[in-house]
């Protein structure tokens, strides 16, 4: 397979790169005034504004190329037809399929994949009715009031990002939590308010292997039946999910408390399928559907619209164009919505556990910089904290603004600051404000001359700096679901264009295994011989003093 840089589009947008960078996006505004209406996406209830990046049309023309260039409508349609196109692992990447109607049948193998989604989604419906109606008893035949989540990395992440976001569509039926750290801190907090006879546990593992979840599910079990001093009581206590049933089953917990999961989803996609039950538990089943549908929604609009209107496509381009072509090394998420506070903790596993990779799929290093790292804060609170570096650090951190049109809870005179803090701050990180500007201001307030010379420099603001701004109508399920599919299709477009494989996570398994015989030594005597001398003293100082 030939390498990327060897496309004219790629070359080109090499060139494209140098000229660019000693470009500033005011000129461009200033000789356009229908530049945002050319780099604007408005879709029924959420809008993508992208002018606010150092782009041209031809930049833009250069970067739809190479989408073409490297097929990535050929790879879109490989993959929501159920093609294996995970390689390394062999497998369909079908996370689209669990929002998919269940009139749109897909054979996978055989095997109609829409079938098997719409009985798990029976299965949930009836499930969440039965608890949240106070129909599921525990073993003191009293109801479930609350609901623990034990699960780790999108096991977690993305159903606490989604109960959170949306916990003002919650009725209460159920209190939800979440146990996702092996420090024993974490399960104890949680469980001590926590009456053991109203509690239901959702163990949720893909191969209910993984060390942090088992070992927190068994401290339950122990938690439970101190209480109810019988091992039966696991039954009406304990469900889980997974795609390896009989390890769950060995585990204790009955088949007819077991959920499904399919090795065609990978965790951090996962939210959608029983994996996402505590939402579904918290805000009903049918608030559960309306985010399927949202989702459903944004991938519709990823299959349909054209390069040059898909909002995924567009996003995933200028991702690759800030950090493969202009060198940016990082990335900001900030959402001005306080319902989003773990909106950037959730985008992070999704975009550097998919794309944080440096092989290509033919597994030939690769020779440019793929994804950024992800970081980021809600917008507020960032401003206080961090905006310093965005505004006037040397390093240029492209950044997307997330906020809404309407509040969940409005309340007079906050949303009207809180968003005029949002429009400010793009504008200012794209227009800044020059030497001359800042003295005349200085001048005008009538700051001596000594103190303007002073205090000019460190008041300049270069700006230049990209931004996407995106707008929701309001935070609700549906539009939830638009938002985490457009950035779930952009990481799967990035990954095409960047010829790496998003799917696969091979770079978390080389450090379990080494926990898993560090573990050994650290409940045993025995220290081995194969580690490096700095690993060795560090085990050998945990455990001198941990015995004093």
């Amino acid at each position: 397979m030939s390498s990327r840089q060897a496309l004219s589009s790629w070359k080109k947008l090499q060139q494209l790169a140098v000229e660019k960078k000693s470009q500033h996006m005011n000129s461009f505004f200033a000789e356009d005034s229908e530049r945002f209406n050319k780099f604007s996406i408005e879709l029924p209830k959420l809008l993508l504004d992208y002018s606010k990046n150092l782009i041209d049309v031809e930049t833009m023309s250069t970067l739809f190329d190479l989408a073409k260039e490297t097929e990535v409508t050929q790879w879109r349609e490989k993959m929501f037809s159920g093609e294996k196109i995970n390689k390394t692992e062999n497998r369909a990447v079908l996370h689209t399929a669990l929002r998919r109607p269940n009139d749109e049948p897909l054979f996978v193998d055989g095997e109609n994949v829409t079938a098997h989604v719409q009985a798990q989604l029976a299965n949930m419906d009836i499930f969440v009715n039965k608890v949240r109606q106070g129909k599921w008893l525990g073993y003191s035949g009293k109801r479930i009031t609350d609901i623990v989540n034990i699960g780790v990395g999108g096991s977690n992440l993305g159903p606490q990002m989604v109960t959170e976001a949306l916990k003002h569509y919650s009725d209460n039926s159920v209190n939800v939590h979440y146990v996702s750290n092996v420090d024993g801190a974490q399960i104890v907090e949680i469980l001590r308010p926590l009456n053991p006879e109203k509690v239901l546990f959702i163990v949720s593992s893909k191969t209910f292997t993984t060390t942090e979840t088992m070992t927190n599910a068994k401290t339950a079990i122990n938690w439970l039946t101190s209480s109810s001093f019988d091992q039966k009581s696991v039954a009406k206590h304990f469900v889980a999910v997974t795609a390896n049933k009989e390890n769950a089953m060995s585990f204790g917990i009955v088949e007819d408390n077991i959920f499904d999961m399919w090795d065609w989803v990978g965790g951090r996609f996962s939210l959608w399928s029983a994996i996402g039950l505590p939402i579904a538990l918290d805000l009903g089943f049918d608030q559960f559907k309306a985010l399927l549908k949202g989702a459903h929604e944004m991938d519709q609009h990823f299959i349909n619209a054209p390069i040059e209107e898909n909002m995924p496509m567009i996003m995933a381009l200028l991702s690759v164009w800030n950090t493969t072509f202009l060198g940016a090394r990082s990335q900001a998420i900030l959402p001005y919505d306080q319902t989003l506070h773990m909106l950037s903790a959730y985008l992070q596993q999704a975009e550097m556990e998919s794309n944080g990779k440096s092989v290509t799929w033919d597994g030939d290093e690769v020779e440019y910089a793929t994804v950024p790292s992800i970081w980021g804060e809600l917008g507020i609170n960032g401003q206080h904290a961090f905006y310093q570096y965005l505004h006037q650090s040397n390093n240029v951190v492209p950044a997307d603004f997330i906020g809404s049109v309407e509040s969940v809870t409005p309340v007079k005179g906050h949303h009207e600051t809180l968003m005029s803090n949002f429009f400010a701050q793009t504008q200012a990180l794209m227009t800044g404000v020059n030497e001359e500007q800042v003295r005349a201001d200085l001048k005008a307030k009538g700051r001596t001359q000594k103190y303007i010379d002073t205090v000019a420099p460190h008041k300049v603001h270069k700006g230049n700096r990209p931004t996407n701004t995106i707008l929701l109508k309001r935070i609700d399920p549906t539009t939830l679901g638009n938002l985490i599919a457009l950035y779930e299709n952009k990481i799967f477009v990035q990954g095409i264009i960047l010829q790496i494989c998003s799917f696969d996570q091979w770079g978390v398994e080389l450090g379990k295994g080494l926990a898993a015989s560090i573990q050994k030594e650290l409940e045993s005597d025995v220290l081995s011989e194969n580690h490096d001398c700095s690993t060795e003293n560090l085990i050998r100082f945990y455990k001198k003093s941990s015995e004093g």
